[in-house]
């Protein structure tokens, strides 16, 4: 969240409303130009926002018993986030202008909004407003307290320090803390991440019991085509999440990755700029080269220093030996109809609890699914609302001889035709696995709770949890032609960002 100008006004006495303070950033101006281009609206000068304000919040004309865009029963009052139309040279409307009163100040700012002006964004989908406000808010108590205002002195004193005080709170116009209420304003030098304290802008401030919680996903993909001239292909994808919620200072943190005996070494590790210091062996194991086995196979300890926000600590590759599911998918013609035979088997080495699990056999280029006269061996089925996708809903276990099978025909009405996708021509066709498995990963890799180690005197609640999902993973018809992947290039560094 960026600010593109800020205005402190003083209106206690309606002969001297002025605008006592203003700041603009220029930096964030030019992004605002950049992100609207031919639709760009310049910031006019103080006295024409003072005068576009006080319309809009209808306190101009105070002498005055009726005033139209005042007091029109069509005026429509839209504070806190207001627009204020330009009609000087580069005439055009300013939104959302953002503005609070309390007692002798108007206090007011125009976010930077990081979206496209045509279509308006929806107000409610735009963090800038919330967080805008609450900088204002923050502002506002320095300046004026919590509850009774201050002299005239001592307003005149904060005002004369807001310059200062914007050096630290907002540089650049991107707001990092507020300053409580009679803090000296004395420039500071950038405080590293593990002594930040959360800062008065930031919404849903933490009170409770401290806590840290880490959260392990490894997402797999695979593309398997039942056909022995085709190499199957599958990999594995994790990445380490954590999120610091504690009061005040946030203290330093070492998260531990472990591997099973037997677990192959993870690779292409990438980490946070927040980590302070890393064993250099945990960076060198490479999908690219081949392993010879004496990769670093941890423990992977990562110290670091939290930032204020939820983040990825670190995201790696692992090499495994099976798919969690392996599949066989055969669609034949057989005169009017499709005849379709599936087979799916979950890996002995796979936990047999889901949270869920579905097989999606879409029909591309093909018109709506009149009857699918199928059998599966367990689950449930369903035709979609497009008419174009099979649904077999697997549940949340397989059989115990973790084996399922679908076996019928299928036929094809009009007069609707369905999606269309030029791969999928004639026989070209495939399945889509969906599934997530609790408490799981493929590599084995697992954050022990007790191996989370948080330097403070206070005694955060640990908290880690992992889990194995499906993502882009097919099985292909193996009567039919497939596109086929370049092994590779399945998985490649630019597809890991933090």
């Amino acid at each position: 969240m960026s600010v593109r100008a800020l205005w402190i006004i003083s209106h206690e006495k309606t002969k001297n409303v002025s605008v006592r303070f203003s700041r603009r950033f220029s930096t964030v101006e030019h992004r605002a130009r950049s992100l609207a281009g031919s639709s760009y609206v310049a910031v006019p000068d103080d006295n024409t926002v003072l005068q576009l304000l006080l319309n809009e919040l209808g306190l101009s004309h105070p002498d005055k018993a009726y005033v139209t865009v005042r007091d029109d029963c069509l005026y429509r009052q839209r504070s806190p986030a207001l627009e204020l139309r330009v009609d000087s040279p580069g005439k055009g409307i300013l939104w959302p202008v953002l503005a609070i009163t309390q007692g002798p100040l108007i206090l007011s700012c125009l976010p930077l909004v990081d979206a496209p002006p045509d279509p308006r964004p929806p107000l409610a989908n735009l963090l800038c407003v919330s967080q805008g406000l609450t900088l204002l808010a923050g502002l506002q108590t320095f300046l004026l307290g919590s509850g009774s205002k201050p002299d005239t002195e001592g307003l005149a004193l904060r005002l004369a320090m807001l310059p200062s005080v914007l050096l630290q709170v907002c540089p650049l116009g991107t707001p990092l803390d507020v300053p409580p209420h009679g803090s000296p304003a004395i420039p500071t030098m950038h405080i590293p991440a593990g002594n930040q304290k959360q800062p008065a802008w930031k919404t849903g401030l933490h009170r409770g019991r401290a806590m840290v919680n880490v959260t392990l996903k490894e997402t797999v993909r695979s593309m398997q085509y039942g056909n022995q001239s085709r190499q199957d292909l599958w990999d594995v994808y994790g990445t380490v999440k954590c999120k610091c919620e504690m009061e005040g200072v946030l203290p330093n943190v070492t998260v531990t990755l472990i591997l099973p005996p037997n677990g192959s070494p993870l690779q292409d590790i990438l980490v946070h700029p927040c980590v302070t210091s890393l064993d250099s062996s945990i960076l060198t194991a490479s999908s690219v080269d081949d392993c010879d086995g004496s990769a670093f196979s941890g423990p992977y300890k990562f110290p670091f220093s939290p930032p204020l926000e939820s983040f990825t600590l670190c995201s790696y590759t692992s090499q495994v030996p099976v798919p969690p599911i392996l599949g066989c998918y055969q669609l034949k013609n057989e005169e009017n109809h499709l005849r379709v035979s599936v087979t799916l088997k979950l890996h002995e080495s796979v936990k047999n609890s889901f949270e869920f699990c579905e097989a999606h056999l879409p029909f591309f280029n093909r018109d709506q699914i009149g009857f699918a006269d199928v059998k599966v061996s367990s689950g449930q089925l369903d035709v979609s609302k497009e008419k174009n996708l099979l649904v077999w809903s697997l549940g949340q276990r397989f059989p115990k001889s973790r084996e399922v099978t679908m076996e019928g025909k299928i036929s094809f009405i009009g007069p609707t035709p369905g999606p269309t996708d030029p791969l999928c021509t004639d026989l070209t066709a495939y399945i889509k696995l969906c599934f997530k498995v609790p408490d799981m990963t493929l590599s084995g890799c697992c954050v022990d709770q007790h191996s989370v180690q948080v330097y403070s005197s206070a005694k955060p609640r640990i908290v880690t949890s992992r889990e194995l999902q499906s993502e882009e993973y097919f099985i292909w018809n193996s009567t039919g032609t497939a596109p086929v992947y370049d092994a590779s290039v399945w998985w490649t560094r630019a597809q890991f960002t933090m």
